[in-house]
């Protein structure tokens, strides 16, 4: 980070009212827990902790469990809630849209085009939406089992697509809707989709962005699809095969309103998301119906404070973990999520605080990355804008530096709401740190481990060393539900990607550095294998790029490593220059003395390059990996998260 100093102070302290009005707090009330450390020590009697929470959060299902888990195998491979049946379906939706309800009329979803457009979808429209997606499955032969892909433009449907293959037992494989050709055949292919639900297109940056010419070439290299369903957003003229492609208003909107949801076995499969690998296929992590019903709930409810009549914003996309993460945690509480189409900066850099002001949104949560770029915008996009409704921030996927903490904090959250920084990912769709919001909080901190997460901070051989302020490997000691069951390719792959490093007690290996500061905050700070050994000390990218970004004439930086044969490893950096500032080498020096100064001069990059934009990922983040194949020379591997690919040809171009 690029001054520590500025994460040693606690700048958010709620006072007694405050702490006391959360969900947590009342939790810990209930069962006579003091404070919330004493509480994240309970809660990882992990068998205690998720038995309790069932019926706490009103989550139902069919058949009562036999037992809270079966871990006769391990940890890696535990049966959470054996005998029981439930239906994700069934709590998000269908209790909601009964007749003596009183959310029948609430609204699920509020939904915004990036063109202004706005639809509202209450529970009861929700659920015959649903029902009729999963008749419309039905018919085209899918049985509990198989396999449904979205690759689908952030509308409203969505929703009911992903519902509707809950209520029929499909698995859901929700696909990236900015993926090109290869990255969308990869994930048909290897989950073998016989249908495939796609639109024809969608807004962004103004321009129309074609889905369905993608989806039709990935069908042609991947095979299996045997029904498109298309769904119209555009209204544009897109290629048609009357043997496979259908239009939602006839296949779906044909079908009765009706349908009774399946009761599943607590441990059936939900949905197939992919995680992208450094190298090789991308890994299917497979869901269960109880293990994200309850993970998400809880998340909600405990970390994200749920409270009736929020409306919950978090930029996501339904092809990423945190889009369905944030659609059944809200409608399991029967809460209301803001979908939006676009750019974050469309057709001006105020957009997020234009629709948070017009829709009164209460929860917002962004990756750090874009707030970066927000930032450097300037405090007046802000200035016009109304952002009380909010009363939660939160941030998710990399690092943060903490001037820019400190911005959203400050100007988006005037100073007086916590930012619920959580970290975790697709492996268990939540999170492993997080902090409460009824916790003080440092800028940058995670808080600490999550509710019902038994996780530690180990050194190479193991040890604890959490304890010791020192940095090391994040590491789950024990299962949770919503832990990946294994890797749709088979178990060799999952065991070696997460149990492999240390086997004896066997732990998970999350591949994050973590830290746990003197008064018990805890930070991330990086990825361990992206971290920078330069000379044998170690540091983050993200503390080089924050060191860079403290300059008035950066926008963006990335670093990398390079190999290099006096230092082992030597910083390099990429940086995009703020609007009217030329790239020189006066420059360059000025920015390498600027690190040298702010981290030490073993850190001072090796190079300084300039560039127009990164590679990213449509929630933001810079895929700073594919950077380092570019500047070295390598394979560059899995690139199917990055939303502009060209990016990595004009890499080759920086000076």
């Amino acid at each position: 980070m690029s001054d520590t100093s500025m994460m040693d102070e606690i700048v958010y302290d709620p006072d007694r009212t405050t702490v006391e009005s959360t969900n947590v707090f009342e939790f810990m009330d209930e069962y006579d827990i003091t404070d919330h450390d004493a509480l994240i020590e309970r809660s990882q009697d992990v068998e205690w902790f998720w038995d309790e929470l069932v019926e706490y959060l009103g989550i139902e299902f069919y058949e009562p469990y036999d037992r809270v888990r079966d871990d006769t195998e391990g940890p890696q491979f535990t049966d959470w809630y054996p005998g029981g049946t439930i239906n994700i379906a069934h709590n998000t939706v269908d209790r909601h849209a009964r007749p003596d309800s009183p959310t029948r009329n609430s609204v699920a979803t509020i939904w915004e085009g990036e063109d202004g457009t706005v639809r509202e979808v209450t529970y009861h429209e929700l659920h015959r939406e649903s029902n009729k997606v999963a008749n419309a499955l039905v018919e085209r032969g899918i049985e509990t089992g198989d396999t449904v892909g979205l690759y689908m433009p952030m509308v409203p449907e969505v929703v009911s697509i992903l519902y509707g293959c809950f209520k029929v037992g499909a698995i859901a494989v929700p696909i990236f809707s900015g993926f090109g050709v290869d990255a969308t055949a990869t994930r048909i292919g290897d989950a073998e989709c016989s249908v495939l639900f796609t639109g024809d297109g969608f807004r962004r940056r103004g321009s129309d962005v074609i889905l369905k010419d993608t989806a039709d070439e990935a069908i042609d290299v991947a095979g299996h699809v045997e029904h498109t369903i298309v769904y119209d957003r555009l209204g544009a003229d897109v290629p048609w095969n009357d043997s496979r492609d259908e239009r939602w208003d006839e296949a779906v909107g044909a079908c009765s309103a009706a349908f009774e949801t399946r009761e599943l076995d607590a441990s059936a499969e939900s949905m197939l998301l992919y995680s992208s690998g450094t190298t090789g296929m991308p890994k299917g992590i497979v869901h269960t119906h109880a293990g994200i019903q309850m993970q998400c709930a809880k998340e909600m409810y405990f970390g994200f404070d749920h409270k009736p009549g929020d409306r919950f914003f978090w930029v996501s996309d339904i092809g990423w973990m945190m889009g369905p993460w944030t659609l059944i945690g809200n409608h399991t509480f029967g809460g209301t999520v803001f979908i939006y189409e676009g750019a974050p900066d469309y057709p001006q850099p105020d957009r997020f605080w234009k629709m948070i002001d017009r829709h009164e949104l209460s929860v917002f949560g962004i990756s750090p990355t874009a707030i970066r770029a927000l930032r450097k915008q300037g405090n007046g996009w802000l200035s016009d804008h109304d952002l009380s409704s909010l009363r939660l921030l939160g941030s998710t996927g990399e690092p943060w530096d903490p001037e820019s903490w400190h911005w959203f904090f400050e100007n988006v959250g005037g100073g007086e709401i916590p930012i619920i920084n959580i970290s975790g990912g697709t492996e268990i769709c939540g999170c492993f740190l997080m902090p409460l919001p009824g916790m003080a909080l440092k800028p940058c901190t995670l808080g600490k481990p999550g509710l019902g997460m038994a996780v530690d901070i180990v050194d190479a051989s193991g040890e604890s060393v959490a304890e010791d302020n020192e940095r090391g490997f994040l590491v789950a000691r024990d299962s949770c539900p919503s832990m990946t069951k294994s890797l749709w390719s088979g178990d060799e792959r999952y065991l070696t990607e997460y149990w492999s490093t240390f086997e004896d007690p066997p732990m998970w290996d999350h591949g994050d550095w973590a830290q746990q500061d003197e008064d018990g905050f805890w930070f991330l700070h990086g990825r361990a294998d992206d971290a920078l050994n330069v000379a044998g000390r170690k540091v983050g990218p993200a503390e080089v790029e924050g060191a860079l970004m403290d300059s008035d004439l950066v926008n963006q930086a990335a670093a990398i490593g390079a190999e290099d044969a006096t230092t082992g490893t030597a910083v390099v950096a990429y940086v995009i220059t703020a609007p009217g500032v030329e790239a020189s080498d006066d420059l360059r020096t000025q920015l390498r003395e600027q690190v040298g100064e702010t981290l030490g001069k073993p850190f001072r990059p090796r190079n300084v390059l300039f560039v127009d934009e990164f590679p990213k990922t449509q929630s933001g983040k810079i895929v700073r990996r594919a950077i380092e194949s570019v500047y070295n020379d390598e394979e560059l591997g899995d690139l199917s998260s990055i939303e502009n690919p060209g990016a990595l040809e004009r890499l080759e171009d920086a000076r």
